[in-house]
């Protein structure tokens, strides 16, 4: 799988911009100043880069060679510091109690994966550390803006109810947008997003 992303970043530029996601930068006044953020499947960096711009600590996972590299370019570019990991999230080797934020942006994963997966990711927030979340909805496969052609990797609100137990969301929701991110994401799309706050 990290061979097909190196040939997707490999072919343009910057494959989703090198812009935030609109629903990130929406909802990244909830973060205290100088939070720590990890950043899971973070590609070529769009978001990490602009976290660490905004002056938090940011550390950015990703299993793609060529989007690790061209993360550490973008922060080298944009003179911030990015702690970068190129690692399988399904191997890498989680903190807990870590972070002030997680943010999970368009990682979609088979089923399995993603019910080991996503409880790691809020079991890395400390408590009272936020998740903010936004991934395809299988209404998107109507849609030609991005995002996997198998339903079985898209969620509804309701599955990540199910798969982050364990947070009281502040936001969860499901609807329809205008996705502008590089030409990887571009048009109307359908997506689940929400704001997660860890228990405890």
């Amino acid at each position: 799988m990290s061979e097909f992303w190196n040939e997707k970043y490999g072919q343009v530029d910057f494959l989703y911009g090198t812009h935030p996601n609109e629903f990130l930068l929406s909802q990244v006044y909830r973060l205290p100043p100088g939070a720590r953020v990890l950043v899971l499947g973070d590609g070529e960096g769009r978001n990490g880069v602009w976290l660490a711009e905004q002056g938090f600590e940011v550390t950015s996972i990703d299993y793609s060679a060529v989007g690790c590299d061209k993360a550490r370019q973008l922060a080298d570019q944009r003179d911030v510091s990015l702690s970068v990991h190129c690692a399988d999230l399904i191997e890498w080797d989680w903190q807990e109690d870590e972070f002030d934020a997680v943010v999970l942006v368009y990682l979609h994963f088979e089923p399995a994966a993603r019910r080991e997966v996503y409880p790691r990711a809020v079991a890395a927030l400390r408590p009272g550390g936020l998740l903010i979340v936004e991934l395809f909805h299988p209404r998107q496969l109507a849609y030609q803006s991005g995002g996997p052609k198998r339903a079985d990797m898209l969620v509804r609100a309701s599955d990540l109810a199910q798969d982050l137990s364990g947070l009281d969301w502040l936001i969860l929701a499901e609807g329809k947008v205008l996705l502008d991110e590089g030409p990887g994401h571009q048009g109307p799309g359908f997506v689940t997003h929400g704001v997660g706050r860890r228990q405890g």
